[in-house]
């Protein structure tokens, strides 16, 4: 396993990643309701307003809605869109991507171990490679050599989480080649790099 320098070795990494899992049903709604307000401000009041995520509690719901609408503003507008609309494993895809942007650590272990072990023949991603990733990064990053082992776990267990909400690896770590729809693969490549670097799937990035 290659662990690369972060590109921005000075930006530390956001790791409030544990809140909420990729909001597959809520995600959708969201972006619905921003197609037709084109306002994320206005969406998270009416995510708020209405309890959009169906949480107990005021204050979970704040910070997941904060959350969900974090995510979805890395999308961009076309790709809202699209998520308003599809469903199943595109939306799941897209979600795993705007994760991925929000979160750069998230997206660099997606490109730099479950995609290259993918391409590597490898079967399985499992969470000794997350702790072999975590420590190769630590050496630019000094703030993942002073989380706790609580902390480390928890990032540890959300990260294999969502790649199974993605439908990246199966509850056992092994990985589930990734087949694009034409519509998602042709969005994500507008970017360069392409975020299909950020799934197990030998499609060109």
């Amino acid at each position: 396993m290659t662990v690369r320098p972060t590109r921005d070795q000075s930006q530390r990494y956001k790791l409030s990643f544990t809140t909420g899992r990729l909001f597959l049903q809520s995600a959708s709604l969201a972006a619905d309701m921003y197609v037709r307000l084109d306002d994320w401000i206005k969406v998270r009041e009416a995510i708020d307003s209405d309890n959009l995520l169906q949480s107990r509690a005021s204050r979970t719901a704040t910070r997941m809605g904060g959350e969900l609408i974090q995510r979805l503003e890395e999308l961009t507008d076309s790709e809202v869109a699209l998520l308003a609309v599809v469903t199943g494993e595109e939306r799941a895809h897209l979600m795993w991507v705007a994760t991925c942007r929000r979160y750069t650590l998230i997206g660099e272990f997606a490109e730099e171990v479950l995609r290259e072990r993918f391409l590597q023949l490898a079967t399985e991603v499992l969470p000794e490679h997350f702790d072999s990733f975590i420590r190769g990064k630590a050496l630019w990053h000094d703030e993942l050599n002073h989380i706790t082992s609580t902390t480390m776990q928890k990032l540890r267990s959300t990260i294999f989480l969502l790649m199974r909400d993605a439908g990246l690896t199966d509850d056992d770590g092994r990985i589930i080649p990734t087949f694009l729809s034409t519509r998602v693969h042709d969005e994500l490549a507008k970017r360069t790099p392409s975020d299909v670097r950020l799934f197990p799937t030998r499609e060109a990035a």
